[in-house]
């Protein structure tokens, strides 16, 4: 097989956390004094990591933000997600069916993404499926979030990988610059808010339907 490793971002490619993201993001929010925001300009934040969430959504509501309240934001953010955050989040249907097969395969099996690593950890214990990935590297495990490629390579460095023999697997724009700030390869998926016109702007093996369409 071409790959040794697989990669994958979480939010809308392994699974879907949107109802925890818009509770903990609202209440954010109103903790500091701004208005909610609309589901749908939520969505299209997910995957961003908090400081940039708290800007985009400052900016969107014509209001000026603090740069002290970037860190507080992301302080309530937490907050509020140690509470709900696990509960909200599901994987899409086949996905762990999916992973299975591929570790029985012999792949290894990796997480990067901006949640933080307990997060991750939660949500699979709730699965019960703790070991099913080797590695998880989540927001909180890197100096630089994503788009920087610092997650990726650390994985490459504990696995002993070249960057010929991973894949990396996510639904955005972010995880296409990612994959090609890394230099690995990169398959998108588009169960989340990006079209596969703007994913295939990036070098790509495919943008597919799902991750259980990836050619593998």
């Amino acid at each position: 097989m071409k790959y040794q490793g697989l990669l994958f971002d979480f939010d809308y490619t392994l699974g879907d956390s949107t109802d925890g993201i818009i509770l903990c993001t609202n209440y954010a929010l109103k903790c500091l004094g701004y208005q909610p925001a609309d589901r749908e300009t939520i969505r299209r934040t997910i995957g961003l990591h908090l400081q940039e969430v708290y800007h985009v959504l400052v900016k969107a509501q014509e209001l000026e933000g603090k740069i002290a309240e970037e860190n507080e934001f992301a302080r309530l953010f937490m907050e509020r997600a140690d509470q709900v955050m696990t509960e909200k989040s599901s994987f899409y249907p086949g996905v762990l069916a999916c992973m299975r097969q591929w570790k029985e395969q012999g792949y290894k099996l990796g997480v990067v993404t901006t949640k933080y690593r307990h997060r991750i950890e939660g949500i699979l214990e709730k699965y019960q499926e703790r070991e099913l990935f080797d590695i998880i590297i989540g927001g909180d495990s890197v100096k630089h979030p994503k788009p920087d490629p610092e997650g990726i390579l650390q994985v490459l460095e504990i696995w002993s990988m070249s960057k010929a023999e991973a894949l990396y697997v996510g639904d955005s724009l972010v995880d296409a610059r990612t994959a090609q700030a890394a230099g690995v390869d990169f398959a998108g998926v588009t169960t989340g808010t990006t079209t596969k016109e703007a994913l295939e702007q990036y070098p790509n093996i495919g943008v597919f339907a799902k991750v259980g369409a990836l050619p593998l």
